[in-house]
């Protein structure tokens, strides 16, 4: 099922998603405010739509509270014309002022995602994390509420498992509610069988957007981590070496190939190979500069053949562990 029946306004029927989706956790972090809203500018200039952040990014930062992200992005979207130019999406769930899934935390969560933001609705409002502890038709009827106030036009549902991600879609059905549209996942070339034996499945059928997160698997999709001595003292380069087996060396050598016969990186490659798969309508990656951004960007302008792309899947097939 083709998921831009689900979400004919803001993916238009019969135009072919821009293949980058771009995220912010990097806002406020380790870009400051004068980069970030560059980086916004060159990405919706060069075509880009979907703008990714979360309510948490980025608390973790001595100093920062949570919010920062999306404070800047806020700076960007009251600049005019710039809101309808975008699909804004940000999650719940994970901030210290609006923990879990409850109703309660949801509805604070919304109200200073949205001041945050400085827009007066939110296109595609993410559960950032299941919540096992608040009962799920709990957290599905107040995301469904939030539709029908207009504050958010659709709920989705990240890093959740195929199984809660069904039985969220059958509490929707059976009370009619808005259900989930959307969904977030790891997956990229070197992760694959996780979500496409478990999550897939259920998105096929019912006909979900998906957005994958760590679509560059920590930088290790960039090629710069082929051997022990590129980790760094960076956490990114620590998760990035995490990947480095032969069985993915042969994936990097496959990706490296393809990147030189079209002159681009190998993220840009990483990226539309995963804007080939099905009911993807944008790869999320994170950029701290313009010029890092423009490496990506290239996924736009490529156009991998049919025998490229099965190399890929070839190559990067694994069986679930």
């Amino acid at each position: 099922m083709d998921p831009l029946i689900l979400l004919p306004d803001l993916f238009p029927e019969h135009e072919r998603p821009f293949p980058l989706a771009l995220g912010t956790n990097v806002f406020g972090w380790t870009v400051g405010a004068p980069t970030a809203l560059a980086i916004l500018d060159e990405f919706t200039a060069d075509g880009g739509t979907v703008i990714d952040t979360a309510d948490v990014y980025s608390v973790w930062l001595p100093g920062n509270s949570g919010g920062e992200s999306e404070t800047i992005i806020g700076r960007w979207l009251a600049r005019p014309g710039n809101r309808d130019r975008v699909i804004l999406s940000t999650k719940v769930g994970q901030h210290p002022d609006a923990p879990g899934l409850t109703r309660d935390s949801i509805r604070r969560g919304v109200e200073a995602s949205l001041r945050r933001l400085r827009t007066d609705r939110i296109d595609l409002y993410f559960a950032h994390f299941d919540d096992d502890e608040t009962p799920l038709d709990e957290t599905v009827a107040a995301l469904s509420e939030l539709v029908d106030e207009g504050k958010i036009r659709y709920p989705a549902a990240s890093n959740y498992t195929g199984r809660r991600l069904r039985q969220a879609l059958a509490i929707a059905d059976s009370e009619h509610l808005h259900p989930f549209a959307a969904v977030q996942s790891a997956y990229n070339l070197v992760r694959r069988a996780d979500f496409e034996t478990d999550v897939a499945p259920i998105v096929d059928h019912f006909g979900l957007a998906v957005l994958p997160h760590s679509s560059l698997a920590s930088g290790f999709l960039t090629g710069k981590y082929r051997d022990e001595g590129a980790r760094g003292d960076s956490p990114r380069g620590g998760r990035a070496m995490s990947y480095l087996t032969p069985e993915n060396t042969e994936v990097l050598d496959a990706m490296t190939v393809i990147a030189e016969r079209h002159r681009v990186s190998p993220a840009a490659v990483a990226i539309a190979w995963l804007a080939s798969r099905q009911n993807v309508v944008g790869a999320l990656a994170s950029a701290r500069s313009t010029t890092q951004l423009e490496t990506l960007l290239d996924a736009a302008r490529i156009d991998l053949s049919q025998a490229e792309l099965e190399e890929l899947s070839r190559v990067s097939d694994r069986p679930a562990a």
